[in-house]
C-alpha cells in the first residue's frame, strides 16, 4: 500500500502540459540509471516527507488553485495500489498526469482501461542496443516497453516521448533508431543532461548545444513534433 509520499513540488507550469499542477514523487524504481537526479529517491534510500492522507489534506486546500497532479519518482508503476491512490486525487477534482519509464504495460493498460489518467510521458533511454547499460543493468527485456507503447498509440489519451540526452550515452546513431521506434509519436522532446551532485555516476556531462540541434534534427525527420527542453 502506498502510505507515504517522498517529494512533493507545491506548483508547477511545467511537468504537466498546459496545466497549473503539483507534482508527487514516489518512491522506488527498478531502473538504475546512472544519470538519474532523483537516485536516492529511486533506491528507497531517501526519507518521506509526508503521508498520503497529508497529501490529501493539502490537495483539498489547493482546489481551485492547481488544475492538476503530476505522478513521478522513481517508478510509479511498480505499486500495486496505485489505481487507488489515483482514484482518490481525482474525486478531488483534478486532472492526473503519469510518468513511467514504460516497463509496467500491465498498470499503464489497466489505468488507461479505467481512464484513471489524462497525459502520460514515457521516457525513452536510448536505442534498443543500448537500452540496458542506459539503465544501468546488465540485461533488459524490452518488450515491455513495446507493448506501452502500443497501448498510448492505440488510446485517445494525449502523451509525449522524452529523452535526457547525456553526451556519453548518445550520439546521432541512436536517435535514429529511437526514431523509428516511436514514429508517429505527438510529441517528443529531448532533454538536455544536468550534471548535479546527485547523480550516481559524477563522471556524466551534458552534450553541447550544437550536439542538442544536431539529435532534435534527427528526431523531426521521425516525430516532426520534436523540441528540446532544457538547453541554456
Amino acid at each position: 500500500m502506498i502510505e507515504n509520499i517522498y517529494g512533493i513540488q507545491k506548483m508547477t507550469l511545467l511537468d504537466f502540459p498546459g496545466k497549473v499542477a503539483a507534482t508527487v514523487f514516489l518512491g522506488g524504481c527498478d531502473l538504475r540509471c546512472p544519470f538519474c537526479h532523483n537516485f536516492e529517491l529511486a533506491t528507497g534510500r531517501a526519507p518521506a516527507v509526508m503521508s498520503v492522507s497529508g497529501l490529501m489534506e493539502f490537495l483539498e486546500k489547493r482546489k481551485g488553485l492547481l488544475d492538476g497532479v503530476a505522478i513521478t519518482g522513481g517508478e510509479p508503476c511498480i505499486h500495486r495500489d496505485l489505481p487507488e491512490l489515483i482514484r482518490d486525487i481525482r474525486q478531488l477534482g483534478y486532472l492526473i498526469k503519469l510518468d513511467t519509464n514504460g516497463f509496467h504495460p500491465k498498470m499503464l493498460g489497466r489505468l488507461l482501461e479505467e481512464q484513471l489518467l489524462d497525459y502520460v510521458a514515457v521516457d525513452i533511454k536510448n536505442s534498443p542496443d543500448k537500452y540496458a547499460e542506459t539503465c544501468g543493468l546488465k540485461e533488459l527485456e524490452l518488450e515491455p516497453l513495446y507493448e506501452s507503447i502500443r497501448l498510448l498509440r492505440e488510446s485517445d489519451v494525449p502523451y509525449e516521448f522524452r529523452t535526457t540526452v547525456v553526451d556519453q550515452y548518445h550520439e546521432e546513431s541512436d536517435f535514429h533508431k529511437i526514431g523509428r521506434m516511436i514514429e508517429g509519436a505527438p510529441a517528443y522532446y529531448l532533454q538536455q543532461f544536468t550534471e548535479r551532485d546527485t547523480v550516481p555516476d559524477q563522471h556524466l556531462v551534458s552534450p553541447s548545444k550544437e550536439k542538442m540541434a544536431l539529435y532534435l534534427g534527427i528526431a523531426k525527420q521521425y516525430i516532426p513534433a520534436s523540441a528540446v527542453r532544457g538547453v541554456d
